[in-house]
């Protein structure tokens, strides 16, 4: 193959930031036409295509957007190139992005990152958000996995795949309680109140249907959709919290939470959800290499 035409590849790196031919027509001042000519001259030569039409929006395909990640890498270079002749140089690394519900655990996340966490060469980017935009994301190949305790809808154009992580206990933790007898589930929860995830957690569906069986209705103190806020005020309130021990691992480690039961037929699993790429990220392979195998 020809070498690479750079004036082709900096044609398609102002379309792919701007969006738009329009945009991009008139910011490198040339005619709509000339520029969609150029693209096309470079899908030929990378042999794949690099933008959907989706209505009057052009959205990168999966390959448009490895192309966009080594343009970015490419135009930086002259940056780079200036910075070292100058005494400051930067170093090139590579890009990971992540996308993590906002309800999941913190201390999850950082396991499961924790492998690329302080190296000089990996660019970490994490956004939170539901798992209709994460989903929509790792679509778009804007993001290339999604950090989940639940199973994703099949109701995506592309199929995905779970892998599952990690499988947790579910417990009730508390303050300590000296002098008092040990925790009897779930009897005790008739007069023990209770802090509890949301009602979108798959955890409380089960945790209710528990309860329900046994004919009882505990005394709710709170109810958190995110875990974070949950841990916290595991720590501030008397009574118990139903969480995942990796969620209050610290404060189980310190002793100023202690695990009182462990819930029987309850678990949360934790998953990793990508597409089948033609260009899977490195880095993120290495990170799934250790893990089980895929549950779909």
């Amino acid at each position: 193959m020809a070498g690479l035409n750079f004036n082709h590849l900096r044609y398609f790196w102002a379309v792919a930031h701007e969006g738009s031919l329009t945009r991009a027509a008139e910011r490198l001042n040339v005619s709509q036409s000339a520029l969609s000519v150029q693209i096309q001259k470079l899908e030929h030569q990378l042999r794949h295509p690099l933008f959907d039409r989706v209505g009057k929006r052009l959205v990168l395909t999966e390959a448009g957007q490895i192309a966009l990640d080594y343009a970015d890498s490419v135009f930086a270079a002259g940056d780079e190139l200036m910075s070292t002749l100058a005494g400051r140089p930067v170093s090139s690394r590579q890009v990971l992005k992540v996308g993590a519900l906002t309800t999941l655990s913190r201390n999850f996340q950082l396991e499961f990152l924790r492998p690329l966490v302080g190296r000089a060469d990996v660019e970490l980017i994490v956004r939170s958000g539901t798992t209709r935009d994460l989903l929509a994301q790792l679509e778009a190949h804007a993001i290339d996995v999604v950090l989940a305790n639940g199973a994703a809808q099949r109701d995506a154009r592309a199929p995905l795949r779970h892998h599952l992580l990690n499988q947790q206990p579910i417990s009730l933790v508390g303050r300590p309680r000296p002098g008092k007898p040990p925790f009897r589930f779930p009897d005790d929860l008739r007069t023990e109140p209770v802090l509890l995830p949301g009602h979108d957690s798959d955890i409380r569906a089960g945790f209710d249907r528990l309860l329900d069986l046994a004919d009882i209705r505990p005394i709710i103190l709170a109810e958190v959709d995110d875990m974070a806020m949950l841990r916290l005020l595991a720590r501030e309130r008397e009574g118990v919290t139903l969480v995942p021990p990796i969620v209050v691992r610290d404060e189980l480690a310190s002793g100023t939470l202690v695990e009182h039961c462990q819930i029987p037929q309850l678990t949360e699993n934790f998953y990793a959800i990508t597409q089948n790429r033609r260009f899977p990220n490195q880095l993120l392979g290495d990170l799934l290499a250790g893990y089980a195998p895929d549950l779909a």
